[in-house]
């Protein structure tokens, strides 16, 4: 059993850039190929050790309580049809790992909405993994965080470079360097120009906490948009105690949108070899009719 063994999935957010499907569809149940976004990092979770998944949810996303628990009457028409494989596959996401459910009454932020799973969180350290970002890596990407956590002992932020125009859209942490990747935050900047950024490494959605962030985020005032920010709790909590950053490896795939949805689809699509020669003649196709 690891150091950390429960990660928290916010889910409660409404997907606004994926209406109008959004509307009748958690963001998170959308696909890429076969399988649904959250179960992409459920499966990096688990492969990092970690046995229960916190998932903060909200009104009108029950479907996501649905999609990992059994379904018996499926899978019994599947068994009496002998398709073996497409049970083993129905019944593998219900097995992955220990699901509880918290739903947050309010959109009042990422912060608060990992405050709403205090309860399940709050006596030991934890991990909190944003289903947005996607991360294709030889070595799961929230296995590194924790194997930092393991040899620092503090809370731990994933982080990676990203080009100078683009870090208006990300906190920006400004940092000492410690080993090859890993680094100890002395400040972050949430969205700032080029010009004012500390560095090029931009936090993404990989987060490892000590249980001392909750009693933080209890006290971080509302931020932008009047919602408690969790960045804003994490700079207070480095004010207390330090705070790691981990610079990870592999292809990020932002599928909080719909071409980064498209785009991680595609990757993931041309490395499976039932797929690749179908996908890679369809993009011929529509290749040639553009021209």
């Amino acid at each position: 059993m690891g150091s950390v063994n429960t990660a928290v999935i916010p889910a409660a957010g409404l997907g606004t850039r994926f209406l109008p499907v959004a509307k009748a569809v958690p963001k998170e149940l959308l696909p890429i190929l076969d399988r649904p976004m959250l179960q992409y990092v459920v499966e990096e979770a688990v492969a990092s050790g970690i046995q229960s998944i916190v998932v903060i949810t909200s009104r009108g996303k029950a479907s996501l309580e649905d999609y990992f628990d059994r379904s018996v009457e499926l899978e019994q028409a599947l068994e009496e049809a002998g398709k073996s494989s497409l049970l083993e596959e129905v019944q593998r996401a219900s097995r992955l790992a220990h699901f509880s459910y918290v739903r947050q009454g309010e959109p009042r932020g990422l912060g608060h909405a990992v405050l709403t799973a205090r309860r399940s969180i709050e006596k030991g350290p934890f991990a909190v993994i944003l289903p947005d970002d996607i991360i294709i890596s030889d070595v799961p990407a929230m296995g590194r965080l924790i194997d930092v956590f393991d040899r620092y002992g503090g809370s731990v932020v994933a982080v990676e470079e990203v080009e100078r125009e683009r870090l208006s859209s990300y906190g920006v942490v400004d940092v000492t360097p410690l080993e090859d990747d890993v680094y100890r935050l002395r400040s972050l900047v949430e969205k700032p120009s080029p010009e004012e950024a500390p560095s090029n490494l931009a936090i993404v959605g990989r987060y490892v906490f000590t249980p001392e962030l909750l009693s933080t985020l209890e006290r971080t005032p509302p931020g932008a948009g009047g919602e408690i920010q969790l960045t804003d709790g994490i700079a207070l909590l480095l004010k207390e105690q330090p705070i790691y950053a981990c610079r990870l490896h592999g292809r990020r795939h932002d599928v909080g949108t719909p071409l980064g949805l498209l785009r991680a689809s595609l990757e993931f699509a041309l490395a499976r070899d039932d797929m690749r020669p179908q996908v890679e003649k369809l993009i011929a196709e529509l290749a040639s009719r553009r021209e």
